[in-house]
């Protein structure tokens, strides 16, 4: 990782030394700027074909599509505005509320339920919540004494 943070610097060094010897060398011309300038002479029928032309570039010069139309501002924008409205309506709006009433995918909320319903009918039945006895003794078979041997119990 220091590696690359020196290699990025001395890029950087790099770059800054050749803007440095290329800012110090300045060239100056030695020409007088208004001999150099040539005019034009345009018709009145050139120049409101220019002038009109200007306006209209002027409008669109600072336009940058937003991908949907690359000839018209005004139906970029439209496709923009309502692409944007449609996707965010139904993606984020309508989908949040179908994913927020959607049914529990794995049953938590019935679960908790039953087991209320099965405390409360313990309790009015008078037993305890849960019993000692969850599997009947008679189906379990253990292991003899002699069969268990020196064997640790863990309890």
């Amino acid at each position: 990782m220091s590696g690359l943070i020196r290699l990025n610097s001395s890029h950087l060094l790099v770059r800054n030394l050749v803007q440095h010897s290329f800012r110090s060398a300045r060239l100056i011309s030695s020409s007088q700027k208004n001999r150099d300038a040539a005019t034009v002479d345009l018709s009145k029928k050139a120049a409101a074909t220019a002038a009109s032309a200007a306006s209209t570039t002027a409008s669109k010069k600072n336009w940058v599509s937003y991908g949907f139309d690359y000839r018209d501002e005004t139906t970029d924008r439209n496709a923009m505005h309502a692409t944007f409205f449609f996707s965010v309506t139904f993606c984020l709006v309508i989908g949040g509320f179908y994913w927020a009433y959607l049914p529990d995918p794995q049953m938590r909320d019935w679960a908790q339920r039953e087991a209320y319903l099965e405390l409360r009918r313990r309790e009015a039945a008078g037993l305890e919540p849960i019993s000692k006895d969850f599997i009947d003794p008679a189906l379990i078979v253990l292991p003899t004494d002699e069969e268990l041997g020196d064997t640790e119990i863990v309890i």
